[in-house]
């Protein structure tokens, strides 16, 4: 088998230099205390972030959202990371793929341990990939649309570990370098991983341990983990608790970063202590459609009536202060690497809609979460639907129940708002069809209950095959236009919005390429 080698001269390599530079440096000045080395390199005590519970942070029972995701991925590593420009290694320090896109090899980190000290060993990576698709996870599995895409895994000495597919696909390297690897003697006789919350649970070998979870205060504590094999934390401790007002608690000093709209830009940006950061338009609202339960939604008029009738401009002043971008009717969002922006606009005009619905009548209950913001954008959105002949009835619900049943299909019409949409294109191959299945238990992989169309299916699948970059990307800009005509999901509008942080303390957040939070990323608290 021919393999092109494709090694990886990056993050962990770069720390390696700065911990070697750093021993040097410590033998010819060893008259500094162990605190003013830390204070020289950057490195602080604490930093403390704003939470809610978002449950015990194992692979298989941590909550499907963003931040029950990341506060796990701060415990267990992956063969990959990413960066702000792309997939970095990280368990693996390289990667070779065969000439005919059918096999993988990674070459493994020496010297990995796990939080109880046990060596990381190639085994422990097959293992997991074996265990998951056994046992799925919440988020990072290995199924692809549903259907195991590994034939056999190989492990052909100690350091190198062989994927070898069913099928070549384009996004086989990042999904299999997103998964989370787990250790083989503690998971090994686990048969209900969904209610083993011991502590080694959480034993990983990331850089962070979990040293605090209490469910009822929904606090969390995340210490650095002295043998970690990668780049040094900057950060000893990372704590997470509730704020009822994340504006007064970081002006208290209480939290050390804070997100705000537009109305509270100045009083920041006067003061060079704090550094503003525009997040990017990576998490967004989008109106899902169960064709099954409203029939009328079957045809596309129908739903581009409704489209029509949303004053997303209005929306967006009033529910965001002006910090979101218009939903593209292609789903992928302006600031995604592959956005078209030559897709049909569904502009605000109440006649439009009257014209296209025709003498159809359309009424539907709207699900939506019980957050002020999404109350006030239903509220909205009723009193312009409703001029256009659209009756709804909103029905609010706690985000978690209102997850749930979206993804069991038990809803007429939901408005979900979550993160993910900077991810790979194939996200258009797993978001609109019932048949479709997500590799993730995110509400962000959610199908339409009810709609089928074999021409975006088939160009869908084709996308997700093909391994040249620039013929895949025109397969994605063809694809979002055919999307955008048949409209069958309504994107509304994606937040953009601000982070403030004081750099006085901390200056090492960064945000990862396809994802709009910097505290969600595990780099932001390391050396780079």
């Amino acid at each position: 088998m021919k393999f092109k080698a494709m090694k990886f001269v990056g993050a962990i390599a770069l720390s390696c230099i700065l911990v070697l530079s750093g021993c040097s440096q410590a033998i010819d000045s060893t008259e500094k205390t162990t605190e003013e080395a830390k204070e020289e390199q950057g490195v602080v005590e604490v930093i403390k972030l704003a939470t809610e519970d978002w449950g015990y942070p194992s692979p298989f029972t941590h909550y499907s959202r963003g931040p029950g995701i990341y506060k796990m991925q701060m415990i267990f590593d992956s063969l990959l990371e990413r960066d702000e420009n792309g997939l970095i290694p990280w368990m693996a320090k390289s990667y070779e793929v065969s000439e005919d896109g059918l096999e993988y090899k990674f070459f493994m980190n020496e010297g990995m341990k796990w939080h109880d000290g046990e060596d990381v060993t190639v085994d422990d990576i097959k293992f997991s990939f074996e265990y998951f698709a056994k046992y799925p996870p919440v988020s990072n599995g290995v199924m692809m649309n549903g259907k195991e895409f590994i034939k056999e895994i190989k492990l052909e000495d100690d350091n190198a570990v062989t994927f070898v597919l069913e099928q070549k696909s384009a996004v086989a390297l990042d999904t299999i370098g997103k998964v989370k690897i787990i250790p083989k003697h503690i998971w090994g006789n686990v048969t209900d991983p969904n209610t083993f919350t011991a502590p080694e649970a959480t034993i990983g070998c990331g850089p962070y341990k979990l040293t605090n979870y209490n469910m009822e205060q929904a606090t969390y504590e995340f210490t650095a983990f002295e043998d970690y094999y990668g780049p040094k934390q900057r950060v000893m401790k990372v704590q997470f608790a509730p704020v009822s007002d994340s504006i007064l608690a970081f002006e208290n000093q209480e939290i050390d970063m804070v997100s705000v709209g537009t109305d509270l830009l100045d009083r920041y940006k006067a003061d060079e202590n704090f550094t503003v950061v525009e997040n990017p338009a990576f998490w967004g609202y989008k109106m899902v459609f169960n064709i099954e339960k409203i029939p009328a939604l079957k045809q596309a008029d129908v739903r581009k009536a409704v489209a029509h009738a949303i004053d997303v401009n209005e929306l967006i002043d009033k529910v965001e202060r002006g910090a979101a971008k218009p939903g593209s009717s292609g789903y992928l969002p302006p600031d995604h690497i592959w956005y078209n922006s030559d897709v049909p606009k569904y502009d605000f005009d109440i006649e439009k809609s009257k014209e296209l619905l025709g003498e159809n009548t359309l009424g539907f209950e709207l699900l939506i979460g019980n957050s002020s913001n999404e109350i006030k954008l239903a509220e909205l959105m009723k009193i312009s639907l409703e001029k256009a002949g659209i009756k709804i009835d909103i029905k609010p619900a706690d985000t978690k129940t209102r997850d749930a049943a979206v993804k069991n299909g038990d809803f007429q019409v939901a408005i979900i708002g979550h993160g993910g949409w900077g991810a790979d294109a194939n996200m258009l191959k797993t978001s609109f069809f019932s048949s479709a299945k997500g590799g993730s238990g995110s509400v962000a992989t959610n199908v339409i209950p009810g709609y089928e169309n074999e021409d975006i299916k088939a160009l869908a699948d084709m996308q997700s095959k093909e391994l040249d970059e620039q013929k895949r990307k025109e397969m994605v800009f063809e694809l979002q236009k055919m999307i955008g005509e048949d409209l069958p999901m309504l994107p509304i509008y994606y937040t953009s919005g601000y982070t403030i942080y004081n750099k006085t303390k901390y200056d090492g957040w960064m945000n990862m390429f396809d994802h709009h939070s910097l505290e969600h990323s595990k780099l932001s608290y390391l050396e780079r």
